[in-house]
């Protein structure tokens, strides 16, 4: 297995709730280790998210919500799951954005790059939107599931908002899990280009097809950008 920590002063390894205690002793220290900052390599997967021909030309506009995380599925620390109960990080290694950076970029620009939509933007903007997609990060984790290597595991809920009448045009929760090609830590960031690419592309279908959905069955089809 690829070397691993769990962020500890006195032991190699501590359980991610560990983390949190050990950081607010801490506070205002430079890191969690002696003050000293270990190096470390900052991956920024590049994403690809193919376009698919069965995704509907719509008429309205869609802003994007910053996309939210719970603290363990949202760091800049390279999460692995060696057994079900176990929580922990890579050495030496980390994201360059966090998870909901690259989960909301990933979408908008699968989103802008398909030429589906008149325009989407993220929310904040100042630009009218029609709808509003929130997005809620569950898991970003190298899981091993019993395996000899990890799968990249990527898991968001999707909620898509009519902005006008405030009603939900729907809710979904989208999974990837790629297996990496080893343990090093070079190969799980490539599994997760794999899964951010995959769910890019599958969140920014969802959003079209869903969106129109609500349109052609009357309850948005005359709504008017707030």
């Amino acid at each position: 297995m690829a070397t691993l920590v769990r962020a500890a002063v006195a032991a190699p390894l501590v359980r991610w709730s560990a983390l949190a205690l050990v950081a607010a002793s801490l506070a205002g220290c430079g890191s969690l280790l002696g003050g000293k900052k270990e190096p470390s390599t900052s991956y920024a997967p590049v994403v690809r998210a193919a376009q698919t021909q069965s995704w509907p030309q719509v008429r309205w506009q869609l802003s994007i919500g910053r996309a939210l995380g719970a603290r363990n599925a949202d760091s800049l620390r390279i999460a692995v799951r060696p057994t079900p109960n176990e929580l922990q990080v890579y050495k030496g290694a980390e994201w360059a954005k966090t998870p909901s950076e690259m989960i909301e970029d990933a979408v908008l620009h699968a989103l802008e790059d398909s030429g589906r939509l008149p325009g989407v933007t993220r929310q904040g903007s100042g630009v009218g939107a029609h709808y509003r997609l929130l997005l809620d990060v569950r898991r970003f984790e190298a899981d091993y599931a019993g395996a000899a290597v990890p799968s990249a595991t990527v898991e968001v809920t999707a909620k898509l908002l009519h902005v006008k009448s405030l009603q939900l045009a729907g809710s979904q929760t989208f999974l990837q899990a790629q297996p990496a090609g080893s343990t090093a830590v070079p190969d799980v960031v490539d599994a997760f280009e794999r899964s951010l690419s995959q769910i890019s592309n599958d969140l920014a279908g969802w959003t079209l097809t869903t969106g129109e959905a609500f349109e052609r069955s009357g309850r948005g089809a005359s709504a008017d950008a707030r």
